[in-house]
């Protein structure tokens, strides 16, 4: 039972932590990684490649803009994605909401907003 946190910016740093707390709390393992779709595609590639053989995992993306990290990740992996973009006010939500819940088919991400939602989220998939 694992989390791999995925961000698309070292920025994104202080939204992930909000996610980390609550995973602590349910002693959830987790690790985090930086790494852009858009910038580092052969870095997800390679994370992604790294945890393929784990038996329960979710990954978590945080990016946001044209978030291109949460489709990629879903597209290239069998396990469940969790997209919880950030956001500075009501403004950059909703691009942020509009970049992540537009996927292609075939990739399923699951989007949450809330980062403490998003570990509740978490928690229930892993039945903790």
């Amino acid at each position: 039972m694992k989390v791999v946190i995925i961000m698309g910016s070292a920025s994104d740093e202080s939204h992930a932590a909000k996610i980390t707390c609550h995973l602590d709390e349910m002693n959830i393992s987790w690790e985090k990684f930086v790494a852009s779709a858009h910038k580092q595609p052969l870095e997800v590639l390679k994370i992604l490649e790294n945890n393929a053989s784990e038996e329960s995992l979710v990954y978590v993306t945080i990016a946001g803009r044209s978030n291109a990290l949460s489709g990629f990740v879903g597209a290239n992996s069998e396990f469940p994605t969790l997209a919880c973009p950030p956001f500075a006010d009501k403004a950059d939500m909703m691009v942020n909401i509009n970049s992540t819940l537009q996927m292609p088919s075939k990739t399923p991400v699951l989007t949450i907003l809330d980062p403490g939602n998003c570990a509740l989220a978490i928690g229930r998939i892993f039945k903790v």
